[in-house]
């Protein structure tokens, strides 16, 4: 486990410097940059003021030592300003970031177990199996947009029940109302792999010479599916859950601008169409470093489970 441990570190940590890079000539070289920006805004700068701001913020510089600079400075936790908030870049992230983080581990806990739940169902009853698989289809099929709006306009416009969206602002005890559309949304989109993973592998599990020994000792069918062949089965559902945290982040833009709330996602495209280099460089590098940590997690899982992956 440690030595995994200390062989994946170091890649990540090159993965995020290579994307960082990456980033930043890509938010570098679209067209228009923060000085731009103010010049369209107030109309009493001259280009000389335009020319003394760029050289005051190193915006005349080449983008690589700009680059350099920023990395620099990230080393030694200086992460910038942000234009856009007018403040840290780190102080308008972290709270975004608990918010998103919430919301993913809701999301992520609820779409595996349904979906881990309806995969034992169908390979225990095989007559529920149409049923799993037509339910698993139609999660992936319906666009996760098209999914909010019309929670929202069922339990929101139509009963009344919750929120159409943003936050609550009395603190975390009424936040659960303003979560649970868009943790449907999330989790109904992507429950549909860990079904179908789920089935797949238990029916495999099911039908090995170990499974039958077990039934021949006497054991229950129950027994046998949650005792004998979930544990064998796991393994390939959490490289699904790996690969599904990163599809969360990127589900979590959507259903956060849907829903109006103030997590990572909405703030990226905010930041990314505000031409806000240091938020939105600092936004995407932490959106990486946790589906990295959640794939790291997954493989820790899969070794536990499994000693030959050891």
């Amino acid at each position: 486990m440690l030595t995994l441990v200390a062989r994946r570190l170091p890649q990540a940590a090159l993965t995020l410097l290579l994307l960082s890079l990456a980033a930043w000539f890509a938010i570098g070289l679209m067209p228009g940059d923060p000085i731009a920006l103010a010049l369209t805004a107030d109309p009493r700068l001259s280009a000389a003021d335009a020319e003394r701001l760029r050289a005051l913020h190193g915006l005349d510089r080449p983008l690589l030592e700009r680059w350099l600079h920023w990395a620099v400075g990230a080393l030694r936790g200086e992460f910038g300003y942000s234009r856009l908030y007018a403040r840290p870049a780190a102080a308008v992230l972290w709270p975004a970031l608990g918010s998103t983080l919430v919301l993913l581990g809701a999301a992520l806990a609820l779409a595996a177990a349904g979906g881990v739940a309806l995969g034992v169902l169908a390979a225990r009853r095989p007559r529920w199996g149409r049923a799993v698989d037509a339910a698993a289809t139609l999660g992936q099929a319906v666009p996760g947009f098209w999914l909010a709006i019309m929670l929202i306009l069922a339990f929101a416009v139509t009963l009344g029940w919750l929120p159409a969206g943003g936050s609550a602002d009395e603190g975390w005890t009424g936040e659960w109302r303003f979560l649970l559309l868009p943790v449907l949304t999330l989790a109904l989109g992507n429950f549909a792999a860990y079904a179908r993973q789920t089935t797949a592998a238990m029916l495999d599990a099911l039908r090995q010479p170990w499974a039958a020994a077990a039934r021949a000792r006497g054991a229950s069918d129950a027994r046998v599916a949650w005792r004998h062949a979930f544990p064998n089965a796991a393994v390939p559902v959490l490289a699904v859950a790996a690969v599904d945290a990163g599809s969360l982040v990127s589900g979590a833009l959507v259903v956060e601008t849907v829903f109006a709330r103030p997590g990572m996602g909405r703030l990226l495209y905010e930041a990314v169409m505000g031409n806000d280099h240091n938020l939105a460089l600092l936004a995407l590098l932490l959106v990486a470093a946790v589906t990295l940590l959640a794939t790291l997690a997954a493989d820790l899982a899969q070794r536990a489970l499994d000693p030959r992956l050891r």
